[in-house]
């Protein structure tokens, strides 16, 4: 079967697609690096935005973690994470313990803050911390996180656990295994790459957010750095690209490992 030549007309649209979606993201990486105070105008090479940023007591207050966003950040992200894995493993590994009918009507009620906006769950979570007269913090902020993080391992976890067989576990409590130890040396052992998977979205999922963020956190200083940079936009600091450049890099990093580690795994497959 012959390919189908690919025209002039397509390559080019191609191109240009790419650039208007990678040239912003380019320039800002690359400005990060100038010399100068201008965001258009190259002045020469320096690392000074790089020290500079590290040193910013707003993002970075390493004698107060609670008021540094970039500390803040991976610290709502981490936590939010190792809890919804948590949950959404283990609801994962029961489920497939339950009725059909049961599991059907869980994984309808689970997408369902999976498909819906960001803002009405926003607004649901304000609503329901209002009615529990929690006042917006971090607090609420990290059970925000891990509320909506928790669906995406669950639907991430449970296609895994559904398709191990039964009888691996049935034999396990033959050979005198209580239940958590089938569950540690023998279940977690066989899912762990999808429970890998699951953390990892819940992770970015967290670490990304602004919208649930920005209604459930409080007006102390209490944010992320979705929320710091919303709150500067109008007066950006030079040091953005510099922030914006690093977490581009582990962005990157994260998906060139997945790419290595995937083309390896298919040519042992080959």
């Amino acid at each position: 079967m012959k390919r189908k030549a690919v025209s002039t007309t397509e390559i080019i649209f191609l191109v240009v697609a790419l650039l208007f979606i990678y040239a912003p993201i380019i320039s800002m990486a690359v400005f990060s690096f100038n010399a100068g105070n201008s965001y258009t105008s190259w002045s020469g090479f320096t690392l000074s935005r790089y020290a500079e940023l590290f040193n910013d007591r707003e993002l970075f207050n390493w004698t107060n973690p609670r008021e540094s966003v970039v500390l803040m950040t991976f610290w709502i992200a981490g936590v939010s994470t190792l809890v919804s894995t948590v949950l959404g493993t283990l609801a994962a590994i029961a489920l497939t313990k339950t009725r059909k009918v049961i599991r059907d009507v869980t994984m309808q009620v689970n997408n369902i803050p999976i498909v819906s906006p960001d803002i009405i769950t926003a607004v649901s979570l304000v609503v329901l911390f209002g009615a529990m007269t929690l006042e917006p913090s971090y607090q609420t902020m990290l059970l925000a996180h891990i509320a909506f993080s928790t669906p995406y391992v669950l639907i991430t976890v449970y296609p895994k656990v559904k398709s191990l067989d039964p009888n691996i576990v049935d034999a396990a409590y033959d050979l005198g295994a209580s239940p958590m130890k089938a569950l540690w040396h023998v279940i977690i052992p066989q899912i762990k790459i999808a429970i890998i998977a699951g953390a990892a979205i819940a992770f970015t999922m967290s670490f990304d957010d602004f919208i649930i963020s920005y209604f459930v956190a409080g007006s102390s200083g209490d944010m992320n750095i979705s929320i710091y940079l919303f709150n500067n936009r109008r007066y950006p600091k030079l040091i953005f690209n510099a922030l914006s450049a690093i977490i581009l890099v582990i962005i990157g990093s994260k998906i060139l490992y997945d790419y290595l580690k995937s083309g390896k795994k298919m040519e042992e497959l080959e």
